[in-house]
């Protein structure tokens, strides 16, 4: 059973995150927010806030609180799921005059996320779509991975495993960098890597990491081949992999 907490977090820090990139990846969704210079202020109960800024065709999401011109209250996780779901509005407590803003641009930029992370099989096999929905998929899971760890009950008990440090997730030939930090029991991610990684996960491209992140590909018959390396501390990755198996049924 899938706690609505975590999926909550995941919602909020690992999907609506991908904004951010999206923006960045994608010249249709950097056109839709292109002159917008305005924040908006996620505030959900027991779920930590995220400030999402627009400025200049840019996206830029952070955890916590800061200046803003909406903000947006969900007396619930189960609230803030359903509103991503299409069944439930957000309680606007500020911007009430920027509201066209939400269900102009935001709900265009929103609609152009869900379709890079819904890709199907003729969508894929274009190579730019491709590429998009990759980059994303594997900021999704591993950011979900972080919230998994940190708030679903068995999760918690998979991140206890992992030893302080942190983890090197590349993908190379055009992917992202990403670093999975554990200090006791509790899970980071970040963009890059950090320089003393006592583990690394690295793909050997993006069509590698695309089918292990779509379920395409084994993971194991990958390293079998030797285009998913795994180095270092194996035990962190091990338990990491536990984490990650975790994600699709967070993620369907």
């Amino acid at each position: 059973m899938l706690d609505d907490l975590t999926r909550g977090c995941i919602n909020l820090h690992a999907i609506l995150r991908n904004l951010e990139d999206l923006c960045d990846l994608d010249p249709d969704a950097r056109g839709i927010i292109m002159n917008k210079n305005l924040s908006i202020l996620f505030a959900a109960k027991s779920i930590p806030p995220a400030l999402l800024v627009f400025a200049k065709g840019k996206c830029k999401m952070t955890r916590g609180t800061g200046h803003h011109d909406i903000k947006l209250f969900f007396k619930s996780p189960q609230h803030f799921n359903r509103m991503i779901d299409g069944l439930a509005s957000p309680i606007p407590l500020k911007g009430f005059t920027k509201i066209s803003f939400l269900t102009g641009e935001f709900s265009k930029l929103a609609e152009r996320l869900a379709y890079f992370l819904k890709p199907t099989p003729q969508l894929l096999e274009d190579e730019r779509y491709s590429e998009i929905n990759t980059i994303l998929t594997a900021y999704t899971a591993f950011y979900a991975l972080a919230e998994i760890g940190n708030n679903d009950p068995i999760g918690k008990l998979n991140a206890a495993r992992i030893a302080d440090g942190t983890v090197g997730i590349r993908v190379l030939n055009g992917g992202p960098e990403i670093s999975l930090i554990a200090k006791g029991g509790k899970l980071e991610i970040k963009k890059g890597i950090e320089p003393e990684a006592r583990a690394f996960m690295t793909f050997d491209s993006l069509d590698t990491a695309s089918g292990i992140l779509n379920g395409g590909l084994d993971s194991y018959a990958c390293i079998g081949n030797g285009s998913l390396e795994i180095k270092g501390y194996i035990p962190m990755v091990d338990n990491m992999n536990k984490l990650l198996a975790q994600v699709a049924a967070y993620l369907k």
